[in-house]
């Protein structure tokens, strides 16, 4: 065995145990530069979100019985496309290892994230009901607009949606009340706080201050009530055309059961918050570090999930068809979508500044345009390197700069607003599209809830870019 493979063999096994510095010093073991990655290491992140977008509507059978094989392909394919652009495994580990650990650790925090407030959401049970008129049903919208910042456009779409399905069941035209759910509550109206959407909450782990999502209020608050006005208009009209209110749809007074979920829900505020606001140190691995305090959240976030399952009488959870289906889909398409981006990040922070955007009305659109057809998450967090890329910043200057402060406002509207122009924009979309077929409501074809969108999400969307980033 000659002296080159040997070093690649100890440097190999130095960055096993130590970490990428502990092959720095060995012999032929230089590191790989993120700005040679070919263009083509993005092929598995493109073809893992097509995957999700396309296999779905050619065939959802297939899909549901084997998504997690799609996931784990697209993750094998993504481990040999880096194996690849690197000449050695010492290269390889030396290049890739901080980067694949430091995404799996944000994996793990998004998911127990998602899953807690999954599992709380899912033990509140609305009962009495609304009569399906266009001002409960314009208050239903309005609440659940505000409550996706508090317990997630997730959790605030399972807990309203068969409430609202049962207000207008009644009703011989209610497909758009649910199309109006799926742009307000599952995707527009979550900005405002990093528990409201999945892509704000990866900019919290990556350095975005809690309270920051606040200075969204402005844009939320023009966005929010463009979209409910043009809602209960169109609602009065076809409410024209209905017949009288059933006896038996009068109004009955609401309440809620499993109530203690919400001290479950405060408990999730107050983790991240804590993770946020207290630094408690760092446990330092060979690869990476885990910051205490983010260890600390992540076992309060589970806590608050393992309590609500104790203390939720199953009865309610029952009575709310509570399963695991949805979150277990999310955590295996997310691990080959988190994996599959690695390359695509590095390279776009390696070269963002040649994409040629470079204004923040351009981050705002492309970030909603991928977000529409792929997925908001991985959309932001590559846009949010590309600003890093075109700016030369760290987070920190960006937060203290106002060309930074500007571009990441963009790509948030852009990531949190956009992902409802399709079913596939969002996670909660597909699931309250299901719940509402499940219910015998025909939801409209992929390009029929589109044309919704495109009439009206766009023209909303254009005035808030000229109103705040022109």
């Amino acid at each position: 065995m000659n002296q080159k493979r040997i070093a690649g063999l100890l440097a190999a096994a130095g960055t096993l145990v130590t970490g990428p510095s502990a092959w720095a010093s060995v012999p032929g073991a230089a590191t790989a530069d993120p700005h040679t990655l070919p263009f083509w290491s993005v092929l598995p992140f493109a073809g893992i979100l097509l995957s999700i977008a396309v296999i779905p509507l050619i065939s959802a059978h297939w899909w549901e019985r084997n998504l997690g094989k799609v996931s784990l392909f697209w993750m094998a394919v993504a481990f040999l496309t880096m194996y690849l652009t690197t000449p050695s495994l010492a290269q390889f580990l030396g290049m890739y290892s901080h980067e694949v650990f430091s995404t799996y650790r944000e994996y793990i925090s998004f998911i127990i994230l998602l899953g807690s407030l999954f599992v709380i959401s899912g033990g509140i049970l609305i009962k009495g009901s609304l009569s399906g008129k266009p001002v409960s049903n314009l208050l239903i919208l309005a609440v659940g607009t505000v409550l996706a910042n508090l317990i997630g456009t997730t959790g605030a779409a399972m807990l309203l949606i068969r409430p609202l399905i049962k207000s207008i069941r009644w009703r011989q035209h209610k497909i758009h009340v649910i199309i109006f759910f799926i742009f307000l509550v599952c995707n527009v109206g979550g900005c405002l706080t990093p528990i409201g959407d999945p892509p704000l909450f990866i900019g919290f782990l990556r350095g975005v201050p809690f309270f920051w999502t606040l200075r969204l209020l402005p844009a939320w608050a023009l966005a929010c009530g463009l979209v409910l006005a043009i809602f209960y208009l169109i609602d009065l009209r076809f409410m024209k055309r209905e017949p009288e209110v059933p006896p038996d749809m009068a109004e009955k007074s609401l309440r809620l059961e499993g109530t203690v979920n919400f001290l479950f829900l405060l408990g999730i505020i107050v983790a991240v918050l804590f993770s946020g606001l207290v630094h408690l140190g760092e446990i330092r691995l060979g690869w990476g570090s885990l910051a205490i305090e983010n260890i600390i959240r992540d076992v309060a976030m589970l806590g608050m999930a393992l309590l609500s399952l104790r203390f939720t009488p199953r009865a309610i959870r029952r009575e709310n068809n509570f399963n695991y289906a949805p979150i277990r889909e999310v955590a295996i398409l997310f691990i080959g979508i988190f994996t599959a981006m690695i390359p695509a990040l590095m390279l776009l922070n390696a070269r963002g500044a040649e994409l040629g955007v470079d204004s923040a009305s351009e981050f705002y659109w492309y970030t909603g345009a991928l977000s529409s057809f792929l997925d908001n998450t991985p959309t932001y967090m590559t846009f949010l390197e590309t600003a890093r890329s075109v700016l030369q910043m760290t987070m920190a200057q960006i937060l203290q700069s106002p060309q930074g402060t500007l571009f990441l406002k963009a790509i948030s509207l852009g990531a949190v607003f956009m992902g409802a122009n399709t079913y596939i924009g969002n996670g909660p979309n597909f699931m309250v599209k299901s719940i509402a077929e499940q219910e015998q409501i025909r939801m409209p074809s992929f390009f029929g809830y589109m044309l919704w969108s495109i009439c009206i999400l766009i023209p909303v969307f254009i005035i808030v870019d000229m109103v705040f980033f022109f």
